[in-house]
C-alpha cells in the first residue's frame, strides 16, 4: 500500500474527503517526525512506539579493499508494534 492508497482507505473508513484525510495523515507524520527529532518517544496506544535512536561515529572497513573508512554518527527511529498490533497480525 502506498501513500495515496492509504489516504483513500483513511478517507473511506473515517468518512472524510481525500483532502481532509491527506491533511490528517501529513499532520500525523509531521508530529511524529518533530517529536522524534527532539529525542521524544511517541506512543500510539494500540498501535506502537516510535523510539529515536542514535549511533556514534565509528570506523568501518571497505569490503573490497579492507581499508578503514570513517562512518559518521547518525540518528534513526525504531518502531516497536504494540500488543494489539501484534495480536491483529498473528491472530
Amino acid at each position: 500500500m502506498n501513500k495515496s492508497e492509504l489516504i483513500e482507505d483513511i478517507a473511506k473508513r473515517a468518512g472524510l474527503e481525500k483532502r481532509q484525510a491527506e491533511s490528517a495523515l501529513n499532520a500525523f507524520v509531521e508530529a511524529v517526525m518533530d517529536a522524534t527529532k527532539t529525542g521524544d518517544k511517541v506512543t500510539v496506544l494500540g498501535f506502537g512506539n516510535f523510539v529515536p535512536t542514535s549511533r556514534a561515529a565509528r570506523t568501518g572497513r571497505n569490503p573490497q579493499t579492507g581499508a578503514p573508512v570513517q562512518i559518521a554518527a547518525s540518528k534513526s527511529v525504531r518502531f516497536a508494534p504494540g500488543a494489539a498490533f501484534k495480536t491483529a497480525l498473528n491472530g
